[in-house]
């Protein structure tokens, strides 16, 4: 065995810090992210585009709180695939 694969057998990773989204939040993201605009997820979920943008707004803070800021859309679609919300399955 190399040294190399001593040195990597012994590293750990540990889990990133996760923000504790609501279900809701979870849900809007997930619309978002499958629409081309915040008013099309806001007509899918029947809320308004400010709602919209509020949820995601607090899905920011929330991520930058934890140190895991994701200031664009693909920013937030990684943090969701890292933190189990969705898969690319799913995509």
């Amino acid at each position: 065995m190399s040294q190399r694969t001593k040195v990597s057998s012994h590293l750990t990773v540990a889990p990133l810090p996760r923000p504790s989204l609501s279900s809701r939040e979870v849900e809007v993201l997930l619309a978002w992210m499958a629409t081309e605009s915040k008013e099309d997820a806001a007509n899918k979920l029947f809320i308004s585009q400010s709602t919209v943008s509020t949820h995601i707004s607090r899905i920011r803070a929330k991520y930058a709180a934890v140190g895991r800021p994701a200031p664009t859309k693909t920013h937030l679609l990684v943090r969701a695939l890292q933190d189990g919300y969705t898969t690319l399955e799913a995509w």
